[in-house]
């Protein structure tokens, strides 16, 4: 009778982490900060269709990075959840936390238990009456939450991003300033992103119930501009 194979758990999961880090890294970052009205969202995106950045529910938004189908359905998973628990309850009882508790979840056993671990990373963003009550949280492909308090940036080249996203960030920003600093730390130091490449969102506080609302357009170049 032949031996199985044996493989070390931290060895297993040490390959299991490069596998889901190299997957991530080879899609385009995207940025989120809080601004005087709330969160913005800046991403890399070439396609009209398949977007990286969503609505979730009033005042919560999604957005992730890597694979597309892996990501998606963790979109709607989301969607899903958030109706729910706004049917049963109310719709104040909707909020990022448990949400993004319910994607750690998820993506820890996926990670544990099974053989190819989602290669992704998720933002959640949920913006408050105040900027007090402004979220973010960045959901890791092993389960991993990490609280975000001013800005966040996820995908590919995320540390240097994060970095340059510091030392640009202030408090106060208004939409047309953190739009164009989102869009200058995605492009670095050697190229210009052109705005037909961009996807850009905000949950702002004076959108009324619905918060989130997409940036397109000849809106978008005059912000940029």
């Amino acid at each position: 009778m032949s031996m199985p194979f044996y493989v070390a758990p931290e060895q297993m999961m040490k390959d299991r982490a490069d596998y889901a880090r190299k997957g991530i890294a080879r899609g385009r970052a995207l940025v989120a900060m809080r601004y005087a009205d709330g969160i913005v969202i800046v991403a890399e995106n070439a396609s009209e269709t398949l977007r990286k950045v969503s609505e979730i529910y009033d005042r919560i938004a999604f957005a992730g990075v890597g694979k597309y189908n892996e990501f998606d359905q963790l979109r709607v998973a989301g969607v899903r959840a958030a109706d729910l628990k706004g049917f049963q309850y109310s719709r104040d009882d909707v909020d990022a936390r448990s949400l993004a508790n319910s994607y750690a979840q998820m993506l820890g056993n996926i990670f544990t238990h099974e053989m190819k671990p989602m290669e992704v990373e998720i933002l959640v963003a949920e913006v408050g009456d105040g900027t007090h009550g402004d979220q973010m949280f960045h959901i890791l492909y092993d389960g991993t939450v990490v609280d975000e308090r001013d800005h966040a940036a996820i995908g590919g080249d995320a540390e240097s991003i994060r970095s340059k996203l510091a030392e640009r960030w202030s408090d106060g920003l208004d939409l047309a300033g953190a739009v164009t600093i989102g869009v200058e730390v995605l492009g670095g130091d050697d190229r210009e992103i052109p705005a037909d490449d961009l996807e850009v969102a905000e949950l702002s506080r004076t959108n009324g119930r619905r918060c989130f609302r997409r940036i397109e357009g000849d809106e978008l170049a005059t912000l940029l501009s």
